[in-house]
């Protein structure tokens, strides 16, 4: 009796200790804070990015349409608490929060050159190309020289002689594409977290949807840089005045100066 109750004892289960529980859906400060950083991608950072490339679109129209739109957003009520609590803590949230998340993770294509690895990996690296350019391009056309606020029809020629540094373009155009790339694939990425596009054939579908948006901005976006430094409005005026002049060029019909005259608006 003595030997079986000493190897019943010996047999016996040891005590568990407690673990750890799992990370659960709609559990835990990372979980929230990487939806609340997927969602400000889309709204409304996105939203903001496909404006301003609209705004910056109606350089194509010349200097002083240029100018209208300028002058325009900054007349918009509250535009300055808009300016800070819709596009500056949205953006600051989402670029630092990015950074955070793109340190902790690894993409590696040699050993693992899957698509999905590459996707990975391009979307890291426009993200921080994109941060280091939105960084310097806010602190240079908005906080630095003429403030555009004050002297919209300032914002062409602004814009024009930064783009006469060959390096400022070659930034200009690199960002332009990291930029959409990174926007247009995070559409992908927000669609396929949140559900909206449930199974391997819609996330395909969607996919290309989200590669066509890509090309169309940066497209508009490379159009743009274009009218800054293209032959059609070259050596823009200092500043036009938006709401009652346009801009024509050439003087006259045989200078090749390229200066412009401004001109009072007829009313019809």
């Amino acid at each position: 009796m003595a030997t079986s109750g000493s190897n019943d004892a010996s047999h016996s289960p040891s005590p568990v200790g407690r673990g750890v529980e799992p990370l659960r859906a709609g559990q835990g400060n990372s979980f929230l804070l990487r939806k609340l950083h997927s969602l400000s991608g889309i709204v409304p950072i996105g939203a903001f990015l496909i404006e301003h490339l609209l705004s910056n679109f109606e350089a194509l129209k010349g200097p002083a349409a240029y100018a209208a739109q300028v002058k325009f957003l900054n007349s918009l009520p509250l535009v300055r608490v808009l300016e800070v609590c819709l596009i500056f803590i949205p953006l600051a949230y989402h670029a630092l929060y990015g950074v955070y998340i793109a340190m902790r993770g690894k993409a590696n294509v040699i050993y693992y050159p899957w698509a999905g690895n590459w996707m990975y990996m391009m979307q890291r690296w426009t993200g921080y190309i994109a941060f280091v350019y939105i960084l310097q391009h806010v602190i240079r056309q908005r906080f630095m020289g003429v403030s555009l606020p004050e002297h919209p029809g300032a914002a062409f020629h602004k814009v024009q002689m930064e783009l006469a540094n060959p390096w400022m373009l070659a930034v200009y155009v690199i960002a332009m594409i990291a930029v959409c790339w990174h926007f247009s694939y995070g559409i992908w990425l927000f669609a396929a977290k949140w559900g909206i596009t449930p199974g391997v054939k819609a996330r395909k579908r969607f996919g290309y949807v989200c590669l066509a948006l890509g090309i169309v901005l940066a497209g508009m976006g490379l159009a743009s840089i274009y009218a800054f430094v293209g032959p059609d409005y070259k050596n823009a005026p200092a500043e036009v005045a938006p709401a009652q002049s346009r801009v024509v060029a050439p003087a006259s019909a045989g200078d090749d100066s390229n200066q412009y005259l401004t001109l009072p608006f007829l009313d019809a």
